[in-house]
């Protein structure tokens, strides 16, 4: 399998809508496995393809202290929401350390099909449900960050490009 490259912020990429999934064959087989390896190496509990400049509806999850508990979501979609919840959240794609708690609902269901085409419901509550709304809002080409004000957001960007700076020096 491959580590593929991890897009970052403020790459313009990240903001593309992904695409449904027409077909599911062995090469999106193989990206979904190469996805879960890029995933499992950055230490992450959740990766939408955009992230990995894959612009097709689907994710990687896997929320598990023992890391056995993929959970794979081909054109996902939130049927239904309840209940709000603050979490920390912190994405493989936004840099500098950027940590900081988001609104989301306490328990989703979210439907869509696995990578054998069939339809799978999944309801989902804390951690699991923040991930979900966090990867999903990937697809939507939307950052957590995008959830935070303005000033959070310029204190992140501004962090960022001091370590960028840093780093080209």
């Amino acid at each position: 399998m491959a580590i593929l490259e991890i897009l970052q912020y403020p790459d313009p990429r990240l903001r593309i809508k992904a695409q449904p999934v027409t077909k599911v064959d062995d090469a999106l087989r193989k990206q979904v496995e190469d996805m879960y390896d890029t995933m499992y190496d950055a230490k992450g509990v959740g990766l939408a393809a955009t992230q990995v400049n894959i612009h097709l509806r689907l994710f990687t999850m896997d929320v598990s202290e023992t890391r056995d508990q993929r959970v794979c979501i081909v054109n996902p979609e939130i049927i239904h929401k309840e209940g709000t919840q603050y979490e920390g959240e912190g994405c493989l794609s936004v840099g500098g350390g950027a940590y900081d708690k988001v609104e989301r609902a306490m328990k989703v269901r979210l439907c869509g099909t696995d990578l054998d085409g069939k339809p799978i419901e999944i309801e989902a509550e804390g951690l699991m449900a923040v991930c979900f709304q966090h990867e999903l809002d990937h697809l939507n080409g939307i950052l957590f960050i995008d959830h935070l004000s303005r000033l959070k957001q310029q204190r992140i960007r501004d962090k960022i490009a001091k370590d960028k700076r840093r780093e080209q020096s």
